[in-house]
């Protein structure tokens, strides 16, 4: 009857709370060392993708060492701790070094030390976060929209994990496997993840952002176009709903779609984090000569468009707009870009020269560093 389904499930409830209640702390000596086991559980978390960022550092017989390290600690990490701790322990960690820690930290010292800060901006002093916000009120926002939605997005994964595990009992969204991808493996899941990625944030950018009227496209101009020229927390500031759909999305779903090994889905989260970090920073001196330099320019660029009314560069790359013809009129695309970088190294000379001295016997190799045309 609905009476003894209902006393049985008070009685079920009441034994579930005193278990739980129970399993608590009960004096300051307990509540220390749980919190003291928590922690330590956080930081052996990403010991493991720490190891294998540092595998290219390291070269000779010190490479193979480091893998069989690595792939022991990976196991053993496997072993002790819950799947999901992993995944989304491992996922908040990239997030915050990755992204968020030093966009703040930049932020900071762009508000801090001005006067130094502008002789780094593409645009000097109109590219200052102090002179793109009114006021200091205006930042703080900025700030705290932009840790909210990265904390979101963590947040969101998690659900979603939890709910197709535990709620409806089927396999995990990424692999978490003692055995880890190889390498080679890794870096061709990176790049088929980078290329998805590339190809729905221009879609989602836009046709869903820019370009149909709805909702999302005024709720876009009016949160993160309201900044005029870009600073590194403008990736993680707007509407909630649109940074899921054109930030986190992108990245998750070749993840998803493809059922990542953890580990390769923590790679590929740690490059977009990086990229975010830099595209929108208005950094004139950014590493990498050719790709990253050009993507920042091109993201400067499109928040100029988008004042102008003729709203050109939705990707990052560059690429897609080149094919389909949406890069800005006055910006200099990817293929510039690297006609340039070849130019400058003379390359076309030297893979000439190289050729010649092959048809001819001669041994020949390629200079690591361009003559002096001085």
């Amino acid at each position: 009857s609905i009476m003894q389904a209902a006393r049985d499930y008070a009685i079920y409830a009441r034994g579930y709370i005193q278990g739980r209640l129970f399993s608590l702390p009960h004096s300051p000596t307990e509540l220390y060392g749980v919190l003291v086991s928590k922690v330590t559980s956080l930081i052996t978390l990403p010991l493991p993708l720490l190891s294998v960022l540092a595998l290219p550092f390291f070269g000779g017989s010190g490479t193979t060492v480091n893998l069989v390290v690595f792939y022991l600690t990976w196991s053993a990490l496997v072993a002790t701790h819950n799947p999901h701790a992993i995944e989304s322990g491992g996922t908040l960690l990239i997030r915050l070094l990755c992204f968020l820690l030093p966009a703040l930290s930049s932020l900071a010292i762009d508000c801090a030390v001005p006067s130094l800060s502008k002789r780094f901006k593409a645009q000097g002093a109109r590219q200052l976060p102090i002179h793109l916000v009114r006021n200091k009120g205006g930042l703080v926002e900025i700030a705290g929209i932009a840790v909210l939605n990265t904390l979101l997005s963590v947040l969101l994964q998690a659900a979603l994990e939890y709910a197709t595990t535990q709620m409806l009992h089927m396999r995990s969204l990424l692999k978490v496997t003692a055995i880890a991808p190889l390498p080679w493996t890794m870096v061709k899941d990176v790049a088929k993840g980078y290329i998805v990625h590339g190809i729905l944030r221009y879609m989602i950018h836009r046709y869903v952002l820019h370009t149909v009227k709805s909702p999302l496209r005024t709720w876009h101009l009016q949160w993160q176009h309201s900044v005029r020229l870009p600073f590194s927390l403008i990736a993680a500031y707007d509407h909630p709903v649109n940074y899921l759909l054109s930030q986190w999305l992108p990245v998750f779903a070749p993840a998803y779609l493809f059922r990542y090994h953890v580990l390769t889905w923590h790679v590929l989260l740690a490059l977009t984090s990086l990229e975010e970090l830099l595209v929108y920073s208005g950094f004139a001196v950014l590493p990498s000569s050719i790709i990253i330099p050009g993507m920042a320019r091109r993201t400067d660029a499109h928040f100029e468009s988008v004042r102008s009314g003729r709203i050109g560069n939705f990707g990052n790359l560059g690429v897609l707009d080149f094919v389909f013809g949406t890069a800005c009129d006055s910006e200099v695309n990817v293929v510039d870009d690297l006609e340039s970088e070849t130019a400058k190294h003379r390359l076309q000379d030297r893979i000439e020269s190289a050729v010649g001295s092959a048809l001819k016997g001669e041994p020949h190799k390629l200079s690591a560093k361009p003559k002096n045309m001085s």
